[in-house]
């Protein structure tokens, strides 16, 4: 009889166990649905501009059912916009757990992953002539429309805003020194003056990519070491207060990784398409396939440089901006450039330095005038609007520019 009773009550603790053990799986469950629902609402749903990110599918839809180029481009290109946003926010605020030093570093690596992605799957098919436009188009977009707006945004908010002058022109310096890196080559070419034809030119890119390489990695550690010496003080100032706004990151490090690489393979995949339909696009809509590159397809990777820049540029942060937009064009003509043609040496494809020389012309004068422009360390909405206008010449005169180089896909 004890034994029967002992047996039952076994049988009831075990019962009353299994059932907490339910009841904890299913609270887990719930819990673990919860973070995963609230990481979603914080990154996708939150924000209303991430209603363009449908399009990035129903691009590659698109293009597997009409094969309309001119349709996957521009549905393509609304869909990458929102990712390149989110790209910049993930790292954000993954540098909120790295403290400002490795912050900075992956804000100013991260920051043109849109650009660099696309490049790399333009490299590795052989579209050399598209790594040289799109970069360049990202550039002349920082330089003029997206310091521009900047500039006009925030002399809307105030009359006069100042910036760290020092900064600036040490951006200005490093931005003349890669048009230079790119203005040699370019002449050699025109003129005809190589030593050694075909070989001279891709050395000399080869060189002096090194050399960019080489000292963008000494202005980093430059600008780090010498941050209070050059104005630090006050952009740290500037990011103290905004972090004071801000209090704390919205989502963990974990999920801020997670979320990096989800956007950053989204972007890596809708960027082939975006690649692939450049060509159809050009013979579709009868536009020169170098103002697709240089003026329409910078606009994807650039959303994040944009709202970041006018954000805090109508807070009266403007050293943020400028950082943003001037610091984001000396990293790709200083480094991403110059990388992508020691890639190319590496796996054996002719990448050079020689982006012709109607191209070089126009990066050299908007660098040169964004020198002249940020000098005094003001900025108002007239020196925005001189600068978005100069955009807007730039525009037309890719309009109407034929490119001299071919676009069929390089194999060497």
């Amino acid at each position: 009889m004890q034994e029967l009773l002992l047996h039952k009550a076994t049988e009831a603790e075990q019962r009353r166990v299994g059932e907490c053990s339910v009841g904890l799986e299913e609270g887990d469950r719930k819990h673990i649905g919860s973070v995963i629902y609230k990481s979603i609402y914080t990154v996708v749903l939150s924000k209303k501009f991430n209603v363009l990110i449908p399009f990035g599918p129903l691009a590659v839809l698109v293009q597997k059912k009409t094969n309309r180029d001119g349709w996957v481009f521009i549905l393509g290109l609304l869909g990458i916009m929102p990712l390149a946003e989110r790209l910049g926010y993930t790292t954000e605020q993954l540098a909120f757990y790295s403290g400002p030093t490795v912050g900075g570093l992956l804000n100013a690596t991260f920051g043109n992953a849109t650009e660099l992605i696309i490049s790399i799957y333009a490299l590795r098919t052989g579209r050399i002539r598209v790594v040289q436009l799109s970069l360049l188009g990202s550039l002349l977009s920082n330089l003029l429309f997206v310091l521009g707006i900047t500039f006009f945004s925030g002399g809307i908010v105030r009359k006069v805003q100042v910036f760290d002058k020092e900064m600036a022109a040490v951006n200005s310096g490093l931005l003349l020194m890669a048009t230079m890196g790119l203005l040699f080559p370019a002449c050699l070419h025109s003129t005809g003056t190589e030593l050694h034809f075909g070989i001279s030119e891709l050395a000399l890119s080869r060189f002096s990519s090194c050399v960019l390489i080489l000292v963008y990695l000494v202005s980093i550690i430059f600008q780090l070491k010498n941050l209070n010496d050059m104005g630090g003080s006050r952009t740290a100032e500037i990011l103290d207060g905004d972090e004071d706004e801000e209090a704390a990151p919205e989502i963990s490090k974990w999920e801020s990784v997670i979320w990096l690489a989800i956007t950053a393979a989204a972007i890596s995949i809708l960027s082939e398409y975006l690649v692939d339909a450049i060509e159809g696009t050009s013979l579709a809509w009868g536009v020169p396939v170098a103002f697709i590159s240089v003026i329409l397809l910078p606009i994807g990777g650039n959303t994040a440089a944009v709202t970041t820049s006018v954000m805090f540029a109508m807070k009266d942060k403007l050293d943020v901006s400028l950082g943003v937009a001037i610091g984001s064009s000396t990293q790709i003509s200083m480094f991403i450039i110059p990388f992508c043609v020691v890639t190319g040496w590496i796996f054996g494809r002719h990448v050079d330095l020689n982006f012709q020389l109607f191209e070089t012309a126009t990066l050299f004068m908007a660098v040169l005038f964004v020198a002249f422009i940020t000098q005094e360390g003001t900025s108002n909405y007239f020196k925005g609007v001189m600068l978005l206008f100069c955009y807007l010449l730039v525009a037309a005169s890719y309009f109407v520019h034929g490119d001299p180089s071919s676009w069929l896909v390089i194999s060497c």
